[in-house]
């Protein structure tokens, strides 16, 4: 019997869905239902199911967030949109994040048979239980999605004490899954990408003589001067007083 989550903030489609359609035809059993998001993945998590539909707009988390979470922890999973959202640049997105299926209400009974027949025709063969474990997750395009939206995430809060817990809550995965989808498409560590963000602004501010070495440190997001030296001399060989030093020629 193959699970399937319904994730949906209409509330009325969650329980139209549940009493029209032919769940047992296609052998599967409704396992869980979620009006947002954030629901939606804490209960993918707990129930593993082996089908989502999903609506993409909905309160508390973009849809593709939640898609992409979803296909780089578990690829095996089979997902589907079911939206009234119709912007072509929005579905493409969907399907290069792996959505087998991008319906729009509404949709006609027949496009939903031949998307669940579709999705279980896949998993014949497929392990049952997914593991959160599997190397194909960090090579999709879900993972890349992933690990940009963390990217973008550093780039706008480097000058906070920012960790990668904090980076992790922001695209909804757990800390150790974001540093293998960083390292594995980004080609570097967390670390390595918040020391570069805030050593390449901290040499901009180094330019400015009225602003003090501890300053700068602070204003980058370093708690102490001492860290701040020390990575900035690991980064570009010299001292932040000798880089500014170079300044005045």
């Amino acid at each position: 019997m193959h699970r399937v989550m319904l994730v949906d903030d209409e509330e009325i489609i969650l329980q139209g869905l549940m009493k029209v359609f032919p769940w047992k035809e296609y052998d599967c059993q409704v396992v869980g239902t979620a009006t947002d998001g954030l629901e939606g993945l804490r209960l993918i998590r707990a129930t593993r199911p082996h089908i989502v539909l999903t609506d993409i707009r909905m309160p508390n988390m973009d849809g593709l967030q939640m898609v992409a979470a979803v296909q780089s922890e578990f690829p095996h999973i089979q997902v589907a949109v079911l939206t009234a959202f119709r912007d072509f640049d929005y579905a493409q997105q969907a399907i290069r994040l792996g959505v087998c299926r991008y319906l729009l209400k509404p949709s006609r009974m027949d496009d939903l048979k031949e998307a669940f027949a579709h999705m279980t025709q896949a998993l014949q063969g497929a392990p049952m239980e997914v593991q959160e474990e599997l190397d194909s997750g960090g090579q999709s395009e879900a993972g890349n999605f992933v690990a940009r939206a963390a990217l973008q995430f550093i780039r706008q809060h480097y000058t906070e004490h920012i960790s990668l817990g904090d980076v992790a809550d922001s695209v909804y995965v757990s800390q150790w899954h974001l540093s293998k989808l960083i390292n594995n498409h980004l080609g570097q560590s967390f670390f390595d990408i918040l020391n570069g963000f805030r050593i390449e602004k901290a040499k901009k501010l180094l330019a400015d003589p009225a602003l003090k070495v501890h300053e700068i440190a602070e204003a980058v997001g370093y708690g102490d001067v001492a860290h701040f030296s020390k990575n900035f001399k690991k980064l570009t060989g010299i001292s932040p007083m000798e880089y500014r030093g170079s300044w005045k020629g």
